[in-house]
Protein backbone atom coordinates (compact mmCIF):
# COMPACT_ATOMS: atom_id res chain seq x y z
CA UNK A 1 0.00 0.00 0.00
CA UNK A 2 1.57 3.31 -0.78
CA UNK A 3 -0.24 6.98 -0.54
CA UNK A 4 0.56 9.77 -2.85
CA UNK A 5 1.29 12.96 -0.68
CA UNK A 6 1.02 15.24 -3.48
CA UNK A 7 -2.25 17.51 -4.06
CA UNK A 8 -4.41 16.39 -6.75
CA UNK A 9 -6.70 18.59 -8.17
CA UNK A 10 -10.44 19.54 -9.63
CA UNK A 11 -11.69 21.88 -11.55
CA UNK A 12 -13.88 23.47 -8.49
CA UNK A 13 -10.88 23.35 -6.85
CA UNK A 14 -9.14 26.30 -8.88
CA UNK A 15 -10.04 29.40 -10.75
CA UNK A 16 -7.74 31.21 -13.85
CA UNK A 17 -6.43 34.48 -12.54
CA UNK A 18 -7.24 37.36 -15.16
CA UNK A 19 -3.99 39.23 -16.71
CA UNK A 20 -3.78 42.43 -18.43
CA UNK A 21 -4.71 41.89 -21.93
CA UNK A 22 -5.00 44.50 -25.11
CA UNK A 23 -7.73 42.74 -26.80
CA UNK A 24 -11.33 44.87 -27.29
CA UNK A 25 -13.73 42.21 -27.96
CA UNK A 26 -14.59 38.72 -27.25
CA UNK A 27 -14.91 37.99 -31.13
CA UNK A 28 -10.89 38.84 -31.44
CA UNK A 29 -10.40 35.20 -30.13
CA UNK A 30 -10.20 32.43 -32.62
CA UNK A 31 -11.98 29.11 -31.21
CA UNK A 32 -10.41 26.70 -33.96
CA UNK A 33 -7.78 25.06 -33.78
CA UNK A 34 -5.75 22.74 -36.04
CA UNK A 35 -4.12 19.72 -34.53
CA UNK A 36 -1.65 17.04 -36.66
CA UNK A 37 -1.94 13.55 -35.22
CA UNK A 38 1.17 11.44 -34.35
CA UNK A 39 0.16 8.30 -36.39
CA UNK A 40 -2.34 9.10 -39.14
CA UNK A 41 -0.14 12.12 -40.02
CA UNK A 42 -3.80 13.69 -40.85
CA UNK A 43 -4.73 16.74 -39.99
CA UNK A 44 -7.89 18.20 -38.48
CA UNK A 45 -9.45 21.91 -38.12
CA UNK A 46 -12.58 22.89 -36.11
CA UNK A 47 -13.84 23.84 -32.31
CA UNK A 48 -12.58 20.78 -30.47
CA UNK A 49 -15.30 20.40 -28.07
CA UNK A 50 -16.83 16.86 -28.58
CA UNK A 51 -20.68 15.20 -27.53
CA UNK A 52 -19.85 12.27 -25.62
CA UNK A 53 -20.94 8.69 -27.04
CA UNK A 54 -23.76 8.29 -24.97
CA UNK A 55 -27.50 7.11 -25.73
CA UNK A 56 -28.72 10.47 -25.06
CA UNK A 57 -26.88 12.70 -26.55
CA UNK A 58 -24.48 10.96 -29.29
CA UNK A 59 -27.21 11.45 -31.83
CA UNK A 60 -27.96 12.21 -35.90
CA UNK A 61 -29.75 15.35 -34.94
CA UNK A 62 -26.86 16.46 -32.04
CA UNK A 63 -24.10 16.00 -35.02
CA UNK A 64 -26.11 18.13 -37.24
CA UNK A 65 -26.66 20.83 -35.31
CA UNK A 66 -22.78 20.30 -33.76
CA UNK A 67 -21.16 19.78 -37.43
CA UNK A 68 -22.08 23.50 -38.72
CA UNK A 69 -20.28 25.05 -35.44
CA UNK A 70 -17.04 22.74 -36.23
CA UNK A 71 -17.82 20.52 -33.42
CA UNK A 72 -17.54 16.67 -33.31
CA UNK A 73 -20.00 13.92 -32.22
CA UNK A 74 -19.73 10.34 -30.61
CA UNK A 75 -22.18 8.30 -32.25
CA UNK A 76 -23.52 6.28 -29.52
CA UNK A 77 -21.98 2.86 -29.54
CA UNK A 78 -25.14 1.58 -30.52
CA UNK A 79 -24.89 2.76 -34.06
CA UNK A 80 -21.58 1.43 -34.80
CA UNK A 81 -23.46 -2.16 -35.02
CA UNK A 82 -27.27 -1.82 -36.01
CA UNK A 83 -26.76 1.93 -38.12
CA UNK A 84 -23.63 2.84 -39.15
CA UNK A 85 -24.36 4.98 -41.61
CA UNK A 86 -27.03 6.92 -39.25
CA UNK A 87 -24.54 9.65 -39.07
CA UNK A 88 -22.15 9.78 -42.58
CA UNK A 89 -22.45 7.75 -45.83
CA UNK A 90 -20.15 8.08 -48.56
CA UNK A 91 -17.52 10.49 -47.13
CA UNK A 92 -15.01 10.90 -44.20
CA UNK A 93 -16.84 12.98 -41.94
CA UNK A 94 -14.39 15.61 -40.46
CA UNK A 95 -16.44 15.96 -37.33
CA UNK A 96 -17.34 12.29 -36.61
CA UNK A 97 -15.92 10.08 -33.67
CA UNK A 98 -16.79 6.60 -33.94
CA UNK A 99 -15.83 4.47 -30.42
CA UNK A 100 -16.24 1.08 -30.02
CA UNK A 101 -15.18 -1.62 -27.43
CA UNK A 102 -12.72 -4.29 -27.90
CA UNK A 103 -14.17 -6.58 -29.64
CA UNK A 104 -15.28 -3.90 -32.71
CA UNK A 105 -12.32 -4.04 -33.87
CA UNK A 106 -13.50 -5.79 -37.41
CA UNK A 107 -15.91 -3.17 -37.49
CA UNK A 108 -14.68 -0.23 -36.88
CA UNK A 109 -12.09 -1.33 -39.68
CA UNK A 110 -15.12 -1.87 -41.90
CA UNK A 111 -16.77 1.29 -41.66
CA UNK A 112 -13.42 3.54 -40.84
CA UNK A 113 -13.82 5.42 -44.33
CA UNK A 114 -16.78 6.90 -43.11
CA UNK A 115 -15.51 8.82 -39.60
CA UNK A 116 -12.55 11.06 -39.29
CA UNK A 117 -11.55 9.16 -36.23
CA UNK A 118 -12.06 5.86 -34.78
CA UNK A 119 -10.97 4.53 -31.94
CA UNK A 120 -11.66 2.03 -28.36
CA UNK A 121 -13.78 3.32 -25.76
CA UNK A 122 -13.46 0.98 -22.38
CA UNK A 123 -13.87 2.31 -18.66
CA UNK A 124 -10.89 0.56 -17.42
CA UNK A 125 -8.02 1.27 -20.12
CA UNK A 126 -5.04 -0.51 -17.88
CA UNK A 127 -5.21 -3.85 -18.93
CA UNK A 128 -2.34 -5.13 -21.33
CA UNK A 129 -5.50 -6.24 -22.85
CA UNK A 130 -6.69 -3.55 -23.68
CA UNK A 131 -3.31 -2.12 -24.74
CA UNK A 132 -2.88 -5.09 -26.87
CA UNK A 133 -6.42 -4.17 -28.99
CA UNK A 134 -4.88 -0.60 -29.56
CA UNK A 135 -2.07 -2.44 -31.22
CA UNK A 136 -4.28 -4.98 -33.27
CA UNK A 137 -6.54 -1.32 -34.45
CA UNK A 138 -3.32 0.37 -35.49
CA UNK A 139 -2.58 -2.58 -37.51
CA UNK A 140 -5.86 -2.82 -39.27
CA UNK A 141 -6.15 0.61 -39.56
CA UNK A 142 -2.75 1.98 -40.60
CA UNK A 143 -3.75 5.27 -42.05
CA UNK A 144 -6.65 6.20 -39.54
CA UNK A 145 -6.63 8.87 -36.21
CA UNK A 146 -7.35 6.95 -33.67
CA UNK A 147 -8.91 7.49 -30.11
CA UNK A 148 -7.88 5.01 -26.83
CA UNK A 149 -9.26 5.80 -23.12
CA UNK A 150 -10.09 5.69 -20.50
CA UNK A 151 -6.91 6.51 -18.55
CA UNK A 152 -5.97 8.81 -16.05
CA UNK A 153 -2.27 8.91 -15.62
CA UNK A 154 0.60 10.12 -17.37
CA UNK A 155 2.44 6.51 -17.75
CA UNK A 156 -0.82 5.15 -19.23
CA UNK A 157 -1.21 8.12 -21.64
CA UNK A 158 2.31 6.88 -23.15
CA UNK A 159 1.89 3.25 -23.29
CA UNK A 160 -1.47 3.56 -25.83
CA UNK A 161 0.55 6.51 -27.64
CA UNK A 162 3.53 4.02 -28.29
CA UNK A 163 0.71 1.29 -28.81
CA UNK A 164 -0.63 3.24 -31.57
CA UNK A 165 -3.51 5.82 -30.58
CA UNK A 166 -2.90 9.12 -31.95
CA UNK A 167 -5.41 10.60 -29.01
CA UNK A 168 -6.29 9.44 -25.58
CA UNK A 169 -9.18 9.79 -23.74
CA UNK A 170 -8.49 11.21 -19.81
CA UNK A 171 -10.82 10.82 -17.06
CA UNK A 172 -12.40 8.13 -14.92
CA UNK A 173 -15.45 8.56 -12.72
CA UNK A 174 -15.78 12.56 -12.79
CA UNK A 175 -19.21 12.08 -15.04
CA UNK A 176 -22.09 12.93 -13.59
CA UNK A 177 -23.55 9.94 -14.02
CA UNK A 178 -20.96 7.76 -13.69
CA UNK A 179 -20.67 6.02 -10.15
CA UNK A 180 -17.25 4.06 -10.60
CA UNK A 181 -16.14 6.28 -7.82
CA UNK A 182 -18.68 5.51 -5.65
CA UNK A 183 -18.68 1.90 -6.57
CA UNK A 184 -15.24 1.10 -6.92
CA UNK A 185 -12.73 3.50 -4.74
CA UNK A 186 -10.94 4.03 -8.55
CA UNK A 187 -10.63 7.64 -9.83
CA UNK A 188 -8.21 10.94 -10.16
CA UNK A 189 -9.17 14.65 -9.47
CA UNK A 190 -9.91 15.92 -13.60
CA UNK A 191 -8.15 18.41 -13.96
CA UNK A 192 -4.71 17.21 -12.03
CA UNK A 193 -5.37 14.09 -14.96
CA UNK A 194 -5.36 16.58 -17.29
CA UNK A 195 -2.69 18.41 -16.97
CA UNK A 196 -0.50 14.97 -16.47
CA UNK A 197 -1.79 13.54 -19.14
CA UNK A 198 -1.31 16.32 -21.65
CA UNK A 199 2.18 16.69 -20.70
CA UNK A 200 2.78 13.32 -21.12
CA UNK A 201 0.74 12.62 -24.34
CA UNK A 202 2.49 16.25 -25.82
CA UNK A 203 6.23 14.98 -25.19
CA UNK A 204 5.30 11.85 -27.60
CA UNK A 205 3.48 14.34 -29.94
CA UNK A 206 0.27 12.83 -29.19
CA UNK A 207 -2.97 14.44 -28.15
CA UNK A 208 -5.96 14.01 -25.41
CA UNK A 209 -9.35 14.60 -25.14
CA UNK A 210 -10.79 15.73 -21.52
CA UNK A 211 -13.35 13.43 -21.02
CA UNK A 212 -16.20 14.23 -18.09
CA UNK A 213 -16.77 16.58 -14.95
CA UNK A 214 -17.54 19.82 -16.95
CA UNK A 215 -20.82 21.01 -15.54
CA UNK A 216 -20.39 24.93 -16.65
CA UNK A 217 -18.46 26.45 -19.74
CA UNK A 218 -16.07 27.70 -16.72
CA UNK A 219 -15.01 24.05 -16.61
CA UNK A 220 -14.66 23.31 -20.30
CA UNK A 221 -11.84 26.74 -19.92
CA UNK A 222 -10.35 24.84 -17.45
CA UNK A 223 -9.67 21.80 -19.25
CA UNK A 224 -8.25 23.51 -22.22
CA UNK A 225 -6.44 25.81 -19.90
CA UNK A 226 -5.20 22.13 -18.36
CA UNK A 227 -3.41 21.43 -21.88
CA UNK A 228 -6.93 19.06 -23.25
CA UNK A 229 -7.12 19.11 -26.97
CA UNK A 230 -9.99 18.25 -27.02
CA UNK A 231 -13.22 18.12 -24.17
CA UNK A 232 -15.56 15.89 -24.50
CA UNK A 233 -19.21 16.59 -22.63
CA UNK A 234 -22.72 14.93 -22.08
CA UNK A 235 -24.90 16.46 -19.42
CA UNK A 236 -24.39 19.86 -20.72
CA UNK A 237 -25.79 18.59 -23.99
CA UNK A 238 -28.45 16.93 -22.38
CA UNK A 239 -32.18 17.85 -21.75
CA UNK A 240 -32.20 19.19 -25.96
CA UNK A 241 -34.32 18.65 -28.75
CA UNK A 242 -31.56 16.68 -30.79
CA UNK A 243 -31.20 14.28 -27.80
CA UNK A 244 -32.57 10.91 -27.81
CA UNK A 245 -35.45 10.04 -25.67
CA UNK A 246 -39.15 12.15 -24.83
CA UNK A 247 -40.19 15.37 -22.89
CA UNK A 248 -42.34 14.00 -19.60
CA UNK A 249 -43.50 16.77 -17.38
CA UNK A 250 -40.41 18.97 -18.44
CA UNK A 251 -37.54 16.65 -18.11
CA UNK A 252 -35.79 14.24 -20.09
CA UNK A 253 -33.52 11.01 -18.72
CA UNK A 254 -29.98 11.55 -18.90
CA UNK A 255 -28.22 8.05 -18.11
CA UNK A 256 -24.81 6.62 -17.99
CA UNK A 257 -23.84 4.08 -20.07
CA UNK A 258 -23.03 2.05 -17.56
CA UNK A 259 -26.27 2.64 -15.60
CA UNK A 260 -29.04 -0.01 -15.64
CA UNK A 261 -31.19 2.01 -17.91
CA UNK A 262 -28.41 1.25 -20.78
CA UNK A 263 -27.29 -2.42 -19.69
CA UNK A 264 -31.63 -2.95 -19.72
CA UNK A 265 -31.03 -1.30 -23.74
CA UNK A 266 -28.20 -3.74 -24.64
CA UNK A 267 -28.68 -6.31 -22.73
CA UNK A 268 -25.13 -5.81 -21.01
CA UNK A 269 -25.99 -7.52 -18.21
CA UNK A 270 -23.75 -10.21 -16.63
CA UNK A 271 -23.15 -11.79 -13.43
CA UNK A 272 -19.52 -10.21 -13.09
CA UNK A 273 -20.81 -6.80 -14.06
CA UNK A 274 -21.83 -4.36 -11.59
CA UNK A 275 -23.96 -1.04 -12.39
CA UNK A 276 -21.34 1.75 -12.32
CA UNK A 277 -23.97 4.81 -13.34
CA UNK A 278 -27.12 5.90 -12.51
CA UNK A 279 -30.40 7.74 -14.62
CA UNK A 280 -31.59 11.18 -13.83
CA UNK A 281 -34.12 13.31 -15.30
CA UNK A 282 -33.21 16.57 -16.43
CA UNK A 283 -34.74 19.39 -16.95
CA UNK A 284 -36.03 20.19 -21.13
CA UNK A 285 -33.91 23.33 -22.34
CA UNK A 286 -34.92 23.26 -26.27
CA UNK A 287 -32.78 23.48 -29.08
CA UNK A 288 -29.58 22.31 -28.39
CA UNK A 289 -27.62 25.14 -30.78
CA UNK A 290 -28.44 27.79 -27.92
CA UNK A 291 -26.54 25.90 -25.59
CA UNK A 292 -23.47 25.49 -27.80
CA UNK A 293 -23.82 28.99 -28.44
CA UNK A 294 -23.39 30.32 -24.11
CA UNK A 295 -20.83 27.52 -24.03
CA UNK A 296 -18.56 29.17 -26.89
CA UNK A 297 -19.33 32.43 -25.74
CA UNK A 298 -18.05 31.41 -22.23
CA UNK A 299 -15.06 29.80 -23.32
CA UNK A 300 -14.02 33.21 -25.57
CA UNK A 301 -14.56 35.28 -22.78
CA UNK A 302 -11.86 33.39 -20.46
CA UNK A 303 -9.89 34.01 -23.25
CA UNK A 304 -9.87 37.74 -23.17
CA UNK A 305 -9.55 38.02 -19.83
CA UNK A 306 -6.15 36.21 -19.73
CA UNK A 307 -4.63 37.64 -22.75
CA UNK A 308 -5.32 35.11 -25.29
CA UNK A 309 -6.50 35.69 -28.76
CA UNK A 310 -6.51 32.20 -30.02
CA UNK A 311 -8.05 29.05 -28.01
CA UNK A 312 -4.28 27.16 -28.69
CA UNK A 313 -2.85 30.52 -26.48
CA UNK A 314 -5.13 29.72 -23.79
CA UNK A 315 -2.91 27.05 -21.69
CA UNK A 316 0.31 29.42 -22.13
CA UNK A 317 -1.70 32.65 -20.43
CA UNK A 318 -3.24 30.42 -18.10
CA UNK A 319 -2.08 30.79 -14.11
CA UNK A 320 -4.48 28.35 -12.09
CA UNK A 321 -5.50 30.02 -8.52
CA UNK A 322 -6.04 27.28 -5.86
CA UNK A 323 -9.48 28.44 -3.89
CA UNK A 324 -12.30 27.48 -1.58
CA UNK A 325 -15.10 28.40 -3.77
CA UNK A 326 -15.36 28.99 -7.40
CA UNK A 327 -18.80 30.67 -7.20
CA UNK A 328 -21.70 32.44 -4.81
CA UNK A 329 -24.73 29.60 -4.71
CA UNK A 330 -26.64 32.25 -2.52
CA UNK A 331 -29.49 32.42 -5.37
CA UNK A 332 -28.86 28.80 -6.40
CA UNK A 333 -26.20 27.19 -9.16
CA UNK A 334 -25.98 28.85 -11.89
CA UNK A 335 -25.32 26.70 -15.49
Amino acid sequence: MLIADDIKLDYSDVLIRPKRSTMNTRSDVSMKRTHTFLHSKEEWTGIPIMAANMDTVGTPDMHKVLREFGMITSPARWYLKNDPTAFSTNYRDEHLCMMGGIDDIDVLKTNSVMYKFIGLDVANGYTIRFVDAVKELREKCPDATIVAGNVVTADMTQELILAGADIVKVGIGPGSVCTTRIKTGIGYPQLSAVIECADAAHGLGGHIIADGGCTTSGDIVKAFAGGADFVMVGGMLAGHDECDGEVEDGVMKFYGMASESAMNRHGNHNEYRGVEGKTVEVPYRGKVEDTVKDILSGVRSACTYVGATRLKSLSKCTTFIRVNNTHNTVYGKES
